[in-house]
């Protein structure tokens, strides 16, 4: 028995070789890929990497194998980019080479490369032309918008005052904004205590939460095993599928009322669309498109924005001279008698530069979306075959050590030069770079400046515990940075 144990296990060991032996010489043979840590059958490079701070561990080997190299995870190769000229050289000096998604198994089993964000190709840049088209006819980049935001800013404030649930209150408001393109421009505002909202706000958050999980990354090492066995990622699978059915639910409500004259939003856009083009063979506006690029936006557009506000807040009651310094920058430009509007930006440089170092220094997707590569690509000395996945690591542009001195460090300065005046920084990448930019860039700038001002305009922020008991450290390191929980008093300040 024992020995045919030894057999089976023999068989597979082999067996597994001779199948990391072919991935090689597939990858070799059409390419030359950059130099990096042996693998092991199976497994791959996976003893060498942290799965609780997966960023953490590629910023590691890149110190011995350099800014560019070669990672297995099983038996896939993928190429990682550290630092900021590898980054630049790659997404925007050869952008349309690196343009395409890389495999990410947990996103691929869920969305299967439909939508916005996932997707590659022809069909991401219909999806990425038409969305980009659409947020421009609802007002993305307009006065319009702006107003819009201030609306919801104002709203924020008196919330607050009611409520220090810093969580829901940002989730709601940032959400707010997105609805006046993706559901429904009506002049009345959407009831936030609604409970179908409050659902949908739960699915998100805990979608963003799950895919941060170390299991998660392991999973993505061996989606084939780990699918059939116990654990977050079947409430992943479920919680998506309710956001799925919450969309399309939300598709049919337009239906009814669709005036193809008159689109209210980007549901309207695109469902008249797809009504064009039902006749075109292999039409990328889809029913399934529609509903994943919708809930892509969603998810850009109200996570990553208030995780950074609830993480902002968190930083500035770690570091009351720098919120006080916001103060007196606030009193100075813009007073209590008026909201902020975006061109005081222009005055404010403390305070611009203190949002950025936010940014900075909370690193919210520190090892970014994976990419590949759209063809056989000549990168450097090396040939990276076509299909190749890639990691750009923002971690290694937003803490690299000669652009930002002491990155661990939170450092307003690290945006201001010696007269006080605000310093652009071309490795301020947190929305990543090149073709594949978030498209909501100019929204989420517009609301962290808006949202940042307009509460520290109305409350002075207090820290029921000690400031030395306040931990900024994430909690989870896999996918996306997440603040603890922490409680914050905001209290009304005395000039309003």
């Amino acid at each position: 028995m024992a020995l045919s144990v030894v057999t089976a296990f023999g068989l597979v060991f082999c067996i597994s070789c001779l199948l990391l032996i072919s991935a090689w010489k597939k990858a070799f043979g059409r390419g030359k890929l950059p130099p990096g840590p042996v693998p092991l059958p199976i497994i791959g490079n996976i003893l060498q990497l942290d799965m609780k701070n997966f960023p953490k561990s590629l910023c590691t080997l890149a110190k011995i194998y350099g800014p560019v190299f070669t990672l297995y995870l099983g038996s896939k190769p993928i190429v990682v980019l550290h630092g900021y000229k590898a980054m630049k050289e790659a997404l925007i000096d050869h952008g349309e080479e690196f343009a395409n998604r890389g495999s990410f198994p947990i996103i691929d089993a869920i969305n299967k490369g439909l939508g916005l964000t996932f997707s590659s190709g022809e069909r991401w840049k219909q999806m990425r032309h038409f969305s980009l088209m659409t947020l421009k006819n609802f007002g993305m980049g307009t006065r319009s918008i702006e107003e819009r935001v201030q609306e919801e800013a104002k709203y924020l404030v008196q919330a607050l005052k009611k409520d220090n649930d810093v969580q829901q209150s940002l989730f709601s408001f940032c959400y707010g904004i997105l609805i006046l393109w993706v559901h429904g421009t009506s002049e009345k505002r959407f009831e936030y205590h609604n409970q179908k909202f409050l659902h949908l706000m739960e699915l998100l958050d805990e979608k963003s939460k799950i895919l941060s999980l170390p299991w998660i990354q392991i999973y993505n090492l061996f989606p084939a095993l780990v699918r059939h066995l116990p654990g977050s990622h079947h409430k992943l699978f479920k919680n998506c599928q309710m956001l799925h059915d919450f969309i399309l639910e939300e598709v049919k409500e337009h239906q009814k009322a669709l005036d193809p004259n008159n689109p209210r939003d980007l549901i309207d856009s695109f469902l008249i669309k797809m009504e064009k083009e039902k006749e075109k063979p292999q039409s990328e506006f889809t029913m399934e498109n529609l509903t994943f690029t919708t809930s892509d936006i969603f998810a850009a557009g109200t996570v990553t924005t208030s995780t950074t506000l609830r993480y902002g807040l968190l930083i500035l009651l770690k570091h009351p001279e720098v919120t006080d310094k916001i103060h007196e920058e606030i009193d100075r430009v813009i007073g209590h008698n008026r909201s902020p509007c975006l061109k005081d930006r222009n005055s404010m440089p403390y305070t611009d530069a203190v949002i950025h170092e936010i940014q900075r220094y909370i690193d919210l997707v520190p090892a970014n979306l994976t990419h590949s590569v759209t063809r056989d690509t000549k990168f450097r000395q090396y040939l990276i075959p076509k299909g190749t996945t890639i990691i750009p690591l923002l971690k290694s542009v937003l803490y690299d050590d000669e652009e930002f001195p002491n990155p661990d460090k939170f450092d307003p300065g690290h945006f201001l030069d010696e007269s006080g005046n605000f310093k652009k920084s071309d490795y301020f990448m947190p929305f990543s770079a090149g073709k594949r930019i978030c498209v909501g860039e100019g929204l989420a700038r517009m609301e962290l400046f808006l949202f940042f001002t307009t509460i520290l305009q109305n409350f002075t922020l207090k820290s029921p515990v000690d400031l030395k008991y306040i931990d900024t450290t994430p909690v989870a390191n896999g996918f996306g940075n997440i603040p603890p929980s922490f409680k914050l008093c905001f209290l009304p300040s005395s000039k309003m």
